[in-house]
């Protein structure tokens, strides 16, 4: 049996994908992987084969700087980290305004691409991320199975009275008000309706007998795969389509000698990442080792693009690098920082490791509100958290009551026993995993 796994070529969404493949090299059997290039060390890592198939006009490998990007991209990464500094409505607001851009690029000639690659590659199995669109629009046109990977909250994938790109859930440190929430929720409205018609403008190109849809953004495949923990969504209220929650896809990282010596020596230490992309936030950083420093806390700390030189004077015994094998460093952290990406969250969670979460945009905000309600973490507002307030919640994450220390380790408990990997194999393939 073949997998084809596709995949934007972006590290951070291909990581989760590629571990859920995982089960299937295992099993012995094949798997290609429909990326773009930048990602070729990461397919390469997992031991699978790529096929050239790039989703849209960026990328990156592991960290991401706009003055690597093609021009436009490099544009439009640099105002959204602009907007960012200004508030959390006008990032949500920006990132609406690009969403035909950055969600469906040249979707007729992807389209068609995919569906080459389906016919060259003659899958048993397929698992798409939800956000390429293009690809999953393809697939559906044609008719063609496949199972739906919704990285992050799941919301990504919006249901009745809800639209994508407007939070169904606040953390309590945000309080915007109703007139400027009434004029995202207009945009948002307003860019779901240009979308669906791309995507039916699309559809049609592709197969002139489809039927349109009524929401583009609600659409999904056969299988919805919700790499997220099913403990974080119980009793939001929210209507799901038929699912099944994979917890978190765990990658298991090459040993790292420097990293392993130094976990063995740190104690109680916090592990520190906004992620590919947030990571430009060096203000926001800074403020983090501050107040780690200031109750005596020994970090990990990620820096991405930002230079370790922004975080001013490193206490002695921390480890700073632009990037750090996350997986191994939350395994003995005793609790971490985070812009609430799926991989930090979804890895922390499943590691019985509490966050604090500082969302900057999408669905950051609605999973450090779902952290935030069932007492795994606290949420901060990045832009106006102070050092002060930061250290307040770092102690009280690092004296988290005993209750729910021990709902995170039955998370983590379970994860382990029936890991996503196993979960999307028995989904897909109507068999069981073998065991070791």
């Amino acid at each position: 049996m073949t997998l084809l796994v596709i995949s934007p070529d972006y590290a951070s969404h291909l990581l989760p994908l590629a571990t859920l493949a995982t089960a299937w090299r295992d099993a012995g059997e094949r798997v290609v992987v429909a990326t773009g290039p930048a990602t070729d060390p990461i397919v390469r890592e997992f031991g699978l084969e790529r096929l050239d198939l790039p989703l849209g006009r960026g990328s990156n490998a592991r960290v991401i700087s706009a003055d690597d990007q093609p021009e436009d991209e490099g544009a439009s990464l640099r105002s959204f980290f602009d907007a960012t500094r200004e508030g959390m409505v006008e990032t949500l607001r920006y990132q609406a305004s690009e969403r035909l851009t950055d969600l469906m690029w040249d979707p007729v000639t992807i389209g068609r691409r995919v569906l080459d690659a389906v016919e060259a590659v003659r899958p048993s199995a397929i698992i798409v991320d939800h956000l390429a669109f293009s690809a999953r629009l393809a697939l559906q046109t044609a008719g063609i199975a496949y199972g739906d990977v919704v990285l992050g909250h799941p919301s990504a994938l919006p249901v009745a009275g809800e639209v994508y790109g407007f939070p169904p859930f606040w953390p309590a440190a945000f309080a915007p008000d109703a007139a400027s929430l009434a004029e995202l929720r207009a945009l948002c409205d307003e860019v779901s309706a240009r979308f669906t018609a791309e995507w039916n403008r699309t559809a049609l190109a592709l197969d002139p007998s489809t039927t349109p849809t009524a929401d583009a953004f609600a659409e999904h495949g056969s299988t919805v795969l919700y790499n997220y923990p099913a403990e974080l969504a119980a009793g939001d209220g929210r209507a799901l389509p038929p699912h099944a929650f994979l917890g978190s896809t765990r990658r298991i990282e090459p040993v790292d000698d420097e990293v392993d010596r130094w976990t063995a020596g740190a104690g109680d230490y916090a592990y520190v990442s906004f992620g590919s992309f947030l990571s430009v936030r060096g203000d926001v950083l800074r403020r983090v080792a501050e107040a780690l420093a200031s109750i005596g806390m020994t970090a990990a700390i990620a820096t991405g693009s930002t230079p370790a030189s922004e975080l001013g004077d490193i206490p002695d015994g921390w480890l700073v690098r632009d990037y750090l094998p996350q997986v191994r460093l939350l395994a003995g952290a005793r609790l971490a920082v985070t812009h609430g990406g799926n991989n930090s969250v979804t890895e922390a969670i499943g590691q019985g490791v509490p966050l604090l979460v500082l969302p900057f945009s999408t669905d950051q905000f609605a999973g450090a509100a779902a952290i935030e309600r069932v007492g795994l973490g606290r949420a901060l507002a990045p832009n106006t958290a102070t050092v002060a307030e930061l250290a307040d919640s770092l102690r009280d994450l690092r004296r988290l009551p005993d209750a729910a220390r021990a709902r995170l380790r039955g998370i983590a408990t379970e994860q382990a026993r029936h890991p996503g990997p196993q979960i999307a194999y028995e989904l897909l393939t109507g068999s069981s995993t073998p065991t070791s």
